[in-house]
Order: C-alpha cells, then sequence, then structure tokens
C-alpha cells in the first residue's frame, strides 16, 4: 500500500518526530512503500494567497493552482491511504497543518464542484497531546478534535477513518511522560505493521 505522511512539526528531536520514526519503520516492516510531506522541511507556504482565497470563496475550480499545491495533491492522487502526524496545539493541529488543508483541500479536488479527489482506503490521525486522555474527553476537547479531524476534513474522503491520540506528553510532568512514553512508541509501531 502505498501511504502518504503528512509530517508537522518544526523539531527532529521531538516526541512527536520519534513517534514518525516508530510509526514508519512499522509500515516498511509490513512492506508498505511511504510518501512523505514534511511540512516544516518543505516550508509548506501556509497562508492562502489573494487569489487562492478568491478561488475558494467562488468555487472557481477551473483556475489554476499553485505549483506546491498540485506536487501535494499529486501525492494524495498516488497514495491508498493518508496518516497525519502532529502535536497538538489549543486543541487543534499546528497553524501550518491547517493551512495545508486550506490550500490542499481545493474546490474541484477535495469538494465541489465535481470533486476530483480520490477515496483513500484509510485515513490515521496521530495526535500528540499534553494533556490526558480523560482530560480531553471530560472538557470535550477530544470530540472537537475529532469532530474537525475525522468529521470535517476527513469526511466521506476515507472509506476507514480513525484518530489516535497519544496523551501525556507534556514536560510538565516528566515522570509520567517518561512512563508512557516507550508504551506510546510501541503502540505506534503495531499500528504501522497493522496497517
Amino acid at each position: 500500500m502505498n501511504i502518504l505522511i503528512v509530517l508537522c512539526h518544526p523539531d527532529e528531536n521531538s516526541f512527536t518526530y520519534q513517534v514518525y520514526r516508530k510509526f514508519t519503520q512499522g509500515l516498511i516492516n509490513a512492506g508498505h512503500n511511504i510518501i512523505l510531506s514534511d511540512l516544516y522541511k518543505q516550508n509548506f507556504k501556509t497562508d492562502l494567497s489573494k487569489e487562492e482565497y478568491l478561488r475558494e470563496t467562488n468555487y472557481y475550480a477551473e483556475q489554476p493552482l499553485a505549483k506546491d499545491v498540485q506536487i501535494e495533491q499529486s501525492k494524495i492522487q498516488n497514495s491508498d491511504a493518508i496518516v497525519l502526524i502532529y502535536p497538538v496545539f489549543w486543541t487543534e493541529a499546528p497553524a501550518k497543518l491547517v493551512g495545508w488543508f486550506d490550500r490542499v483541500w481545493t474546490s474541484g479536488f477535495a469538494y465541489n464542484p465535481h470533486p476530483q479527489m480520490k477515496t483513500l482506503e484509510k485515513a490515521l490521525i496521530i495526535a500528540c497531546a499534553g494533556k490526558s486522555i480523560q482530560t480531553l474527553t471530560e472538557t470535550g476537547e477530544r470530540a472537537a478534535m475529532e469532530t474537525v479531524m475525522l468529521g470535517d476534513h476527513i469526511r466521506n474522503r476515507a472509506k476507514e477513518k480513525e484518530m489516535v491520540i497519544l496523551d501525556d506528553m507534556t514536560n510538565w510532568n516528566k515522570e509520567l511522560r517518561a512512563k508512557k512514553l516507550p508504551i506510546h512508541l510501541q503502540n505506534v509501531y503495531q499500528l504501522g505493521i497493522d496497517f
């Protein structure tokens, strides 16, 4: 299976990068092919230009797309599945990933008129959070993240969709972080193997 990984973190020494490496190791060991969009390494432009804004708000799907957007859409079309790996910032994905959706999920590709984006076999969201799953659930933040990512962004663009939240990765509680980190990494490796 060809799997597009959209990675969004500025620090290669971060937990998010460890997750990416371990998950990718599992995918490769299971025989999958990886297509990567490392948004920070690519210096992916996230702000809509005036032309892009007008194109999208008026559904002018026939107007040309920027080259970097065409490249990302081509990666999607050449993939069977997509995996998004990112840290949670204020119950949201980083601005760079939000901007990726703003610019890549274009009119005529991801939505009306006549969307051309293929229906993927699977979409997996791996979000690295500082808070606990219990807290995220109790406050409604977990449901909000799932609604945005699975309900809005992915919607019917994948046959199967799932969000995995790796919790308690804050540096405020180094003891709990140290305890959960190897468990999370083993779990994402297994996710890659079982993908």
